[in-house]
Parts: C-alpha cells; structure tokens; sequence
C-alpha cells in the first residue's frame, strides 16, 4: 500500500532500501470514505496522519455564513494532513470529493523516523513544504488571476501532479477528476455560473473538455500559455536532500 508513496517520494529524492522498507510498513491499515464525507474533522487532534491511496480530497474552511473555501485538493500519494503530527490540532477540515481509500501512518512511527532517519524526515517534511508552495500558487491565482487562467492552472497543476503518481493518460493527455461544478467554483473562488461560463470558453477556444469525470487538454501548450503556468513551485524533480 505505500509503494504509492514511496512512488511519490521518489520523485523528489533517491530512497534508500532501509527508507523504502520503512515506508512499505508505515501504512498497514486502510479505510474508505464516501464521497462528500469528512477524511478529517476540523478542531480535531489525530494520532495518525492520513495517506490518500485512490480518489481526491480537499481541504476546506467554512466561514459562519456557511460559505466554503477549499484551499487545496490532495491527490492519490499525497498525505492530506502529515501538518498534524506536529500541529496536533487541525485548524481545517479534509473532505472526500469522491470515493476514497487511505491507509494511515501512527504519529509514534513518524516521531519513530523523525528520530532515527533525518534524510527520510527531510523528504517528508519537503511534502509539506510543497503543500505550503500549492497554497502560495493557489493565493496568488485567486487574488491576480482571471477566472479562465485560474481554471486552466488548476487543470494544468492537476495533470502534472496526478502524472507524477501514473494517474493520467499520458497519450491523450487526460486524467479523472471527480468533482462537482460547484465545488470545483469552491476552489476558485467563484459562482457557479462563472464556473459554467468559463469552462465553456475554455471547450471554445479548444483548451479543454471536460466530460462525465474525465478531463482532456487537447492543446499543453496553449493551456499553459494561456494559464501562465509554471509548474516549477510543485518541485517535480529528484534531487539531494
């Protein structure tokens, strides 16, 4: 079960056998969630930090007027609140945009590599440091970006990091992705008549089409230009750590 992560992890950094050992034996136990369910309660204090194994997650804060923000998504490979081991207290909350599994990781085994393996703590704690570099992207999309460029970056960001984990279909350039209209507007910040206006100048100018639960970008090039994507903040790339 955590071949995924160690998948994922090894597009960051060179993992040593020990290191991959551990990372097999890390997540023994799974549990599925329906979509639209909470993976992780906001105000809640885990023991465990959660690794996403098959479908998307968001995360998410609502204001008293009951309006939502997800602020980011979590794709398979990723774990969706590895900030909770030190944290201990979430200050969010994790929703399954679709039907999930995740396998869970004990904080007393990641204090256990924190204090034994420094290169593998390393490599994990750039996972979250990536996750910070998303949120950057995701802030300055909402605040300078139009409502066709901050779509198509999130489809452009979307294909890089589920292709880093073998989640697209790299001959047609697509990918699932199991989302509604409506929170799909949660994620940028906008109505759900912006949502429907912008994907259908998108599918105009022949950028993207989005059909049932499968996205295709029948054009990279132009969607990056257009989005002005620079998928340098996802750090995609191995290297010491």
């Amino acid at each position: 079960m955590s071949d995924l992560l160690v998948r994922k992890l090894s597009c960051l950094d060179k993992l040593n056998e020990e290191e991959v050992r551990i990372l097999r034996e890390l997540t023994p136990q799974t549990r599925t969630f329906d979509a639209r369910s909470d993976v992780v309660e906001q105000g809640s204090r885990p023991t465990h930090s959660t690794l996403l194994l098959e479908g998307m997650t968001g995360r998410y804060r609502i204001l008293a007027d009951g309006r939502r923000q997800i602020t980011s998504i979590d794709v398979p490979g990723d774990f969706v609140d590895l900030h909770s081991f030190p944290l201990k207290t979430m200050d969010h909350g994790v929703i399954a945009l679709s039907p999930c599994k995740t396998a869970t990781a004990p904080h007393a085994d990641l204090l256990r590599i924190t204090e034994t393996q420094p290169h593998l703590t390393r490599v994990l704690w750039l996972t979250t440091l990536i996750d910070a570099a998303i949120h950057r992207e995701w802030l300055v999309a909402v605040g300078r970006m139009s409502a066709l460029e901050r779509m198509g970056h999130l489809f452009c960001e979307l294909y890089c990091r589920l292709g880093a984990v073998g989640f697209t279909d790299r001959e047609n350039r697509s990918y699932t992705l199991p989302i509604t209209q409506g929170e799909l507007g949660d994620m940028l910040g906008i109505t759900n008549v912006h949502v429907n206006r912008t994907l259908q100048e998108l599918r105009r100018r022949g950028l993207v089409s989005w059909r049932g639960p499968t996205v295709t970008i029948p054009n990279w090039s132009n969607l990056v230009e257009v989005s002005r994507f620079d998928p340098s903040y996802l750090h995609l790339h191995s290297e010491p750590r």
